[in-house]
């Protein structure tokens, strides 16, 4: 069973800020328990809800050096869908009201929560074969791992993966400080590891360190090696690609389904999604004040309100989208400019948009459940949950193409009925509002072709199971240890192969001795002559050409003539059977004398064994025939005989100028 640590600084259920949480607390989940044994660590903030703090257990505490001093850290532990969750305890550093606070603070406290997953390790008696750590809160495990492993061999051999969520954010602070902070050798602090333009990067030292570096997305794995996406490290990021992946991140289709979901109005499948779909847009717009009418387009936005989610677009072209004929609902929080200007417009145009300066869970899937269309114009966007969720509600996505919006969102194409929604290329205003526009003429005019997008959406499957299943191949591929044994097909496949060759072979050599038989027992019972029949040695055609078939074949060597003479059913010991097989060659001289080298290539290792005595004892159990036809089998008999001193010496002769030829 292999081991799977994953080391990140938040989870659901337990704390939440963002798309990280929902990897860490739902992606273990999803691994089969036979063969992994997945657990994760995060801090025990006082933020978390008191329902869960009062379920922890507690496991051990210890003192850890830091910062010159001995620094208390407690253990505890919470079992929770199967999983075990373990909570790392310092009230000193996790005891605010909010998991992240000032940059500073931050840095350093999560700096202590790296040093303290790997010092738990060994008091937990839990050795993973993969610590998997999230984002650049947990950047400094796999350098604490490698400083670690120099003097306790229990971390000598552990792997380490690095996920990016979102490269923007790095932790980066004060050099000195930071440096002062850890209590590690200088030796980590140069340019080639944690030194970051004079300051200290926690991601960097992670993607430096790690094992391998995955992202959210394959097509953000890409762009962050350029200088425009790669926040000053796609350098690095060059030089570490061939260990750099992207994994797009799964929804659970069991909290994200429209049919159970009871935040929403009125549930339905991908069956009924046409037929009750509507119901829930009509409640909605009572509830926030819109037009209430069924047939108008509904565009939801549900987001952190900032320039990265490409708000900037959107308020360029708000004016213009408020009078295009279709309705907008907003639901989210961040950068006072956008909070105010969608007030604005809320109160200007209250029929047809909608601004929700909050954030509430229950919202967000009414608007999810509600609305025809979905806008995420982002400048840049690692992976993205909500096109995911959209289209799992039956909700058509309209997307830049970037980042997990380009992986996930297949474009419409109106000739060939495919696509799950709508995107454009660039970054620019006029492209977004342009392909809003076309949404809403296919939404309008060509309400079959909308239901399609709707159906093909539905269709797709982003859950956990298809990540966690790219998840174990990486793992497989780290440690070398495979669910399937796939080195060891190779190996069966050329035993198979030399088994069958054998079996083969044998075939070949028992039809010769059984032919062998047939034609004997022929000859002594005074039987029709067999008729001829060629048998090709397989493992003699590559050397030597088939020839057309004939009374008698043509041979190149003598191993080869050998055998051939030998499927005119003749053996070397029956000299009744050389009887019986010479005397089409007494009538036609010039073929036998081709086949002669045959039997001269055969009587060369058989002459000692007198084979005309051992087939005359053969033959004679058959007194009983007529006399005529005894004499007449003596006579034939004699007469080879007689000739076979000459016939052996013509043969040699024969033998030795083909041979030459």
């Amino acid at each position: 069973m292999k081991k799977i640590l994953f080391a990140t600084s938040e989870a659901v259920p337990f704390v939440k800020t963002g798309g990280l949480a929902d990897v860490a607390g739902s992606l273990p989940k999803y691994f089969n328990k036979k063969e992994y044994d997945v657990r994760v660590m995060l801090p025990k903030y006082l933020c978390i809800k008191e329902e869960w703090r009062g379920k922890m257990e507690y496991v051990t505490h210890f003192y850890m050096d830091w910062k010159c001093d001995s620094t208390y850290v407690g253990v505890l532990k919470l079992v929770h869908d199967g999983i075990t969750f373990y909570f790392i305890d310092n009230e000193g550093y996790f005891g605010g009201f909010t998991p992240y606070g000032d940059i500073f603070g931050d840095v350093e406290k999560f700096a202590f929560f790296s040093k303290a997953v790997l010092s738990t390790l060994p008091l937990i008696d839990y050795r993973p074969d993969i610590i998997h750590c999230h984002d650049w809160q947990t950047g400094l495990v796999p350098v604490y791992l490698d400083n670690f492993r120099f003097g306790n061999e229990f971390f000598r051999g552990i792997h380490t993966i690095m996920t990016i969520h979102n490269l923007k954010f790095q932790g980066r602070w004060d050099f000195n400080k930071i440096k002062d902070a850890m209590g590690i050798s200088d030796y980590y602090f140069t340019s080639d590891k944690l030194e970051f333009y004079k300051d200290a990067n926690l991601l960097k030292g992670g993607m430096v360190y790690a094992n391998k570096v995955s992202t959210v997305s394959s097509t953000y794995a890409n762009e962050i090696t350029t200088e425009e996406y790669g926040e000053g490290l796609h350098n690095l990021l060059r030089a570490r690609q061939n260990d750099l992946l992207g994994i797009v991140n799964g929804i659970s289709y069991i909290d994200w389904d429209p049919n159970t979901d009871q935040s929403i109005y009125q549930n339905y499948t991908a069956k009924t999604v046409h037929k009750k779909k509507a119901e829930n847009k009509k409640k909605l717009q009572e509830e926030l004040g819109l037009e209430v009418n069924a047939d108008k387009m509904m565009i939801g936005i549900v987001s952190r309100l900032t320039d990265q989610k490409g708000f900037d677009l959107v308020a360029y072209k708000i004016e213009e989208l408020c009078n295009g004929g279709c309705q907008v609902v907003v639901l989210g929080t961040g950068d006072e400019k956008y909070e105010n200007l969608f007030r604005h417009y809320a109160w200007k145009y209250p029929d047809r948009f909608s601004a929700q300066i909050y954030f509430s869970n229950d919202m967000a899937r009414k608007i999810y459940a509600a609305s025809d269309a979905f806008l995420m114009p982002s400048r840049f966007e690692p992976c993205g949950l909500s096109q995911l969720i959209s289209m799992r509600y039956g909700t058509v996505p309209i997307v830049r193409e970037t980042g997990g919006l380009k992986d996930t969102v297949i474009p419409y194409n109106e000739y060939t009925g495919e696509g799950t929604g709508f995107s454009f290329a660039n970054y620019n205003a006029d492209e977004m509002i342009n392909i809003i526009w076309y949404a809403m003429q296919i939404y309008y005019d060509r309400k079959d072709e909308w239901k399609k997008i709707v159906d093909n959406g539905m269709a797709v499957d982003y859950s956990w199971n298809v990540s966690a299943d790219k998840y174990i191949h990486l793992y497989q591929e780290l440690t070398g240890i495979y669910d399937l044994p796939e080195k060891k097909k190779p190996a069966r496949k050329t035993a198979a192969k030399t088994t069958k060759k054998q079996e083969k072979k044998e075939t070949f050599e028992d039809s010769i001795r059984a032919d062998a038989e047939v034609a004997a027992k022929a000859a002594a019972d005074g039987a029709k002559e067999p008729e001829i029949v060629e048998v090709k040695n397989p493992f003699e055609e590559k050397k030597a050409p088939a020839a057309k078939k004939t009374t008698t074949k043509k041979t190149t060597t003598r191993k080869t003539a050998a055998k051939k003479t030998t499927t005119r059913k003749t053996t070397a010991k029956s000299t009744a059977k050389k009887a019986v097989k010479e005397e089409p060659a007494k009538a036609e001289p010039v073929k036998a004398e081709k086949a002669e080298p045959a039997k001269t290539a055969k009587t060369e290792k058989t002459e000692s064994a007198k084979p005309v005595k051992a087939e005359t004892t053969k033959a004679e159990p058959k007194k009983a025939e007529s006399a005529k036809s005894t004499a007449k089998t003596t006579t034939k008999a004699e007469t080879v005989k007689e000739g076979a001193k000459a016939k052996t010496t013509a043969s040699k002769k024969t033998t030795q100028k083909k041979t030459v030829k």
